[in-house]
């Protein structure tokens, strides 16, 4: 979806077109970017909790996106974003605590999910925080080159040489583990 913002450069929208924007984004954008962060940070609450951060900064920062077709990239980034502040939060708390025991999967998320299915997210989790994004960006949102590069900031040969890489490792930490 190209989403546009319906403005001049010199005047900002009024209020209702940009509430009625930023709900069609919402409405089109959110199980897309709950699956994102849910791959990112590893449970669901946490993951609808950056998502709706990120809704909230895109809301906030509405009258200083300069490109409107640019903006489901914006909160993209924004959702990663997001995750990594998480992710990095988290870290830190580990490292003020007592080591725990890693979490295990639920009884409910073991008869849901496959084996197979478990065992790459394991060894998705074990990537580099940037692999493991360009990675989910590809095969779980189906993103173009093009839009993880606009993404995360980067060129599109960066983004294949990390698919590449990525997929590589991965596959290299699943023959490991059989």
């Amino acid at each position: 979806m190209m989403l546009s913002l319906g403005r001049s450069r010199t005047h900002p929208p009024p209020v209702a077109e940009r509430e009625s924007a930023i709900t069609r984004l919402y409405e089109e954008q959110w199980a897309g970017m709950v699956r994102l962060a849910l791959l990112m940070l590893g449970d669901r609450a946490s993951a609808e909790d950056a998502v709706q951060e990120s809704f909230t900064a895109v809301y906030r920062r509405w009258d200083k996106i300069k490109d409107g077709t640019r903006v489901e990239a914006y909160l993209r980034s924004a959702v990663l974003n997001t995750s990594r502040s998480v992710l990095r939060r988290r870290k830190l708390a580990v490292l003020h605590r007592p080591p725990v025991d890693p979490p295990v999967w639920s009884a409910e998320s073991q008869a849901m999910l496959g084996e197979d299915r478990r065992e790459v997210l394991a060894a998705l989790a074990t990537l580099p925080a940037r692999r493991r994004e360009v990675l989910v960006m590809r095969f779980y949102l189906h993103l173009s080159d093009a839009d993880i590069a606009l993404t995360l900031g980067i060129t599109e040969v960066s983004v294949r040489s990390t698919i590449s890489r990525a997929l590589k490792a991965l596959g290299a930490k699943l023959k490991e583990d059989r």
